[in-house]
């Protein structure tokens, strides 16, 4: 059964996932991130924005204008609409590059969702960043690259990392101490796990290597 996905473009760097949107799923358009859906061919459920980025209010059937001084980013607003419609599976293009600022932002939302049950993946180039919450994630063992494991709030408890180039069972991490930076693929079957707490999971590519995509 395929699973509902809430996609939500940004107007930074587009990054290298794939985006083909089933007809169930959802394609919103943050700002700037207009452009990078135009020039690609990609369908637009929704427009919003309050469009400083882009410049220009385009001209398209569901574009929402948002006030510029919110208390939401504009692909915050977008993840609230995306779930008042049932959707729990987010993933995130042009949230990256540009100001750090909005990155971590972006990252925040990740944590957001993974907080309330959901979960969500967002794209940079050679990049991908995710959000575990008190559960554990597997990996492919077509997976490559390094993988970093760092705490989101003051504890992770019960932290395991399994079929990487290092081992960790049962770990505290703290977010003063990053010792799960780093870690690698190496061909196998993998998982990490948190028992209680948050992970931030950032996976790089290796220097020469092509970029993976959902």
């Amino acid at each position: 059964m395929n699973v509902k996905t809430c996609y939500i473009i940004g107007a930074g760097d587009f990054g290298d996932g794939r985006l083909m949107p089933l007809d169930s799923d959802l394609v919103i358009a943050c700002d700037g991130g207009f452009e990078h859906c135009r020039k690609r061919g990609i369908r637009m459920d929704l427009v919003v924005g309050d469009f400083d980025s882009l410049g220009y209010q385009p001209i398209y059937p569901t574009v929402i204008k948002l006030n510029p001084e919110k208390d939401e980013t504009d692909m915050g607003w977008a993840v609230i609409e995306g779930w008042k419609r049932g959707y729990r599976e987010f993933v995130f293009f042009g949230g990256t590059g540009g100001r750090v600022s909005h990155t971590i932002a972006n990252i925040s939302l990740l944590a957001d969702i993974a907080v309330k049950g959901g979960h969500g993946i967002l794209f940079g180039n050679g990049t991908w960043y995710r959000v575990i919450y008190n559960e554990e994630i597997v990996f492919g063992k077509e997976e490559t690259g390094y993988l970093s494991v760092f705490c989101l709030g003051d504890q992770a408890v019960g932290v395991c990392e399994q079929g990487l180039k290092y081992g960790l069972e049962n770990a505290l991490l703290t977010k003063e101490n990053p010792i799960g930076v780093s870690n690698e693929f190496v061909g196998r079957e993998s998982r990490v796990s948190v028992r209680k707490g948050s992970l931030l999971l950032i996976r790089e590519a290796m220097a020469g290597e092509e970029s993976n995509t959902l």
